[in-house]
């Protein structure tokens, strides 16, 4: 492995503290086929796949992002609440996954693009919940405080969102800035 890092750095001196996360990701960039077994239940996984489970969500749930928001943003799941749904997308914006947000944003309120890719400025800080209300079968709001920086300045957005539930999945439909 350590031939192979060499070879994708294109050189053999670098520094004797790199971190396994960082060797991971080194290898991961150009060799996604490599695999390594999972020291904790044995399973073998490939280097990317082990780098991106074992990285906590962005949406604050102290869960890996694989088992929480990974499964709507990468696996096309749908969300099951309005919040884990909010979640995902609060995610979504970190990660700068645009289809997404535009994917699970109601038709009736829908932009037609939201330029993430441009706005690269922003710094998302941390997402808390305030309160999830179902208010009927297909109708709910999400109250959260999101952190974030622009250009070193930071934010607070306080919003309460409302979600509608439609053909089995959930939407986000606007929000009001508490």
């Amino acid at each position: 492995l350590f031939r192979m890092a060499c070879q994708t750095l294109g050189r053999c001196r670098f520094q004797a503290s790199i971190s396994m996360v960082q060797f991971t990701n080194i290898l991961a960039e150009s060799h996604p086929g490599i695999t390594r077994t999972n020291s904790v239940d044995g399973r073998t996984a490939s280097v990317a796949e082990l780098n991106h489970t074992l990285n906590p969500c962005p949406c604050g749930s102290k869960q890996n992002f694989a088992d929480c928001c990974g499964r709507y943003l990468d696996n096309n799941q749908a969300a099951c609440t309005a919040e884990a749904l909010m979640r995902s997308r609060y995610t979504a914006y970190t990660l700068l996954r645009e289809e997404y947000l535009l994917l699970t944003w109601h038709h009736s309120t829908r932009p037609s693009a939201l330029g993430l890719a441009e706005d690269r400025s922003t710094k998302w800080l941390g997402l808390e919940v305030k309160r999830h209300e179902q208010q009927d079968e297909n109708h709910a709001i999400v109250e959260f405080v999101a952190r974030y920086k622009v250009n070193g300045r930071a934010y607070r957005l306080h919003e309460i969102s409302r979600f509608s539930h439609e053909d089995g999945c959930w939407f986000y439909v606007a929000g009001d800035v508490a």
